[in-house]
């Protein structure tokens, strides 16, 4: 939890820097963020670090909340292994929507 708050808030606060004061908001349509931003696999790994990083630490937090709340091994298990289930699910999605949306290389 501590490393991924860390990097999150250097991902987090680096990205809205970049967002916000190096480029121009008013100029950041959907067409200029596909050809400027999602055209590098430079911007498209920071983004995908920062989208793994929200994931892990929301999940641990998730964890440790599930752990301390539910006392029931059998609906600990059960919590549990849906909730990994989803964060495997949200890993595998958001990795596939990251990569595999038009940008790189054309449309």
């Amino acid at each position: 939890m501590r490393v991924t708050g860390v990097a999150l808030f250097v991902l987090a606060l680096s990205h809205f820097s970049i967002t916000h004061f190096v480029f121009d908001p008013a100029e950041q349509t959907a067409e200029w963020i596909m050809e400027n931003r999602w055209n590098e696999i430079f911007w498209r790994s920071l983004d995908w670090l920062m989208l793994m990083c929200v994931l892990v630490h929301s999940f641990l937090g998730m964890r440790t909340v599930v752990g301390d709340m539910i006392r029931a091994p059998r609906a600990r298990i059960i919590t549990m292994s849906g909730l990994y289930i989803l964060a495997l699910l949200l890993f595998v999605l958001g990795s596939v929507v990251v990569f595999t949306l038009p940008g790189i290389g054309g449309s």
